[in-house]
């Protein structure tokens, strides 16, 4: 999370009355300032949310723009070899 050693640039942006009163109200919570709040929130959309998944998405299609995919029919072959194993053991 936030690293309090970090070099930081200020950001101006507006956001609806709610939701300013929701992060004062946990940042009173905390003990902490606003920012630390907003930066949390930020960072785990970023890390781990709607943020981190699209991240994702543009990154597989940036492989598949450069050709780094596999044929569906090898993806097809190794999966019915897995089912064909997995039903091999069965008794």
């Amino acid at each position: 999370m936030p690293d309090d050693h970090t070099a930081t640039s200020p950001v101006s942006l507006r956001l609806p009355a709610d939701l300013v009163e929701a992060f004062d109200r946990l940042a009173a919570t905390l003990e902490r300032p606003r920012s630390w709040v907003i930066e949390r929130a930020l960072r785990q959309y970023i890390d781990e949310g709607e943020g981190a998944e699209i991240a994702e998405d543009s990154e597989s299609v940036a492989e598949l723009d450069r050709g780094e995919s596999v044929p569906a029919e090898d993806v097809l072959r190794e999966a019915r070899e897995i089912i064909g194993k997995a039903e091999a053991k069965r008794p």
